[in-house]
């Protein structure tokens, strides 16, 4: 690899290379259906954060779906014109400022979300459940090492996977 001399600096490219990658051809699969419903797949997000989470700040918001505040407000925007979320102040503390489903937004993601999990199973496919598990828990600790930087442990190697 030019200007690469060591083997394990060379692995992490080629790694983050294949998740790239994997994650765009997983997400170029899933789309079409979001697409067919008006959505981008940070817009689901949102709805389907507020659906298992309830109310939410934008600032909560934007931590579960990996978004800026800017473009919190804009998705927030786009889904309340369409009257699938509402801002809600919250009682207890009026600077507080909540955005939950409206009764469109609660149908919508209900009966979107089944179908849009089998697209992810779909697109997933070729691997067995028992690799989604394993990739899934490296997955995590590669997340929770990279948000964390130098504080949290290092990955141990990946040991064999039966």
């Amino acid at each position: 690899m030019f200007g690469v001399a060591d083997p394990a600096t060379e692995a992490a490219v080629r790694a983050y290379v294949k998740l790239l990658r994997a994650s765009r051809a997983v997400v170029a699969q899933i789309e079409p259906l979001l697409a067919a419903h008006g959505l981008t797949v940070t817009q689901l997000g949102v709805l389907e954060a507020i659906l298992h989470k309830g109310p939410l700040t934008h600032r909560e918001l934007g931590r579960k779906v990996l978004t800026s505040a800017g473009n919190m407000t804009d998705l927030i925007d786009k889904l309340q014109a369409r009257g699938l979320v509402r801002r809600v102040r919250d009682p207890a503390d009026r600077r507080l400022v909540r955005v939950e489903l409206t009764e469109a937004g609660d149908r919508l993601i209900r009966d979107l979300f089944p179908r849009h999990a089998a697209d992810i199973a779909q697109a997933m496919g070729g691997l067995p459940a028992i690799e989604l598990e394993a990739l899934g828990a490296l997955l995590r600790r590669l997340g929770m090492r990279a948000a964390h930087g130098a504080e949290a442990p290092a990955l141990a190697p990946a040991g064999p996977t039966a």
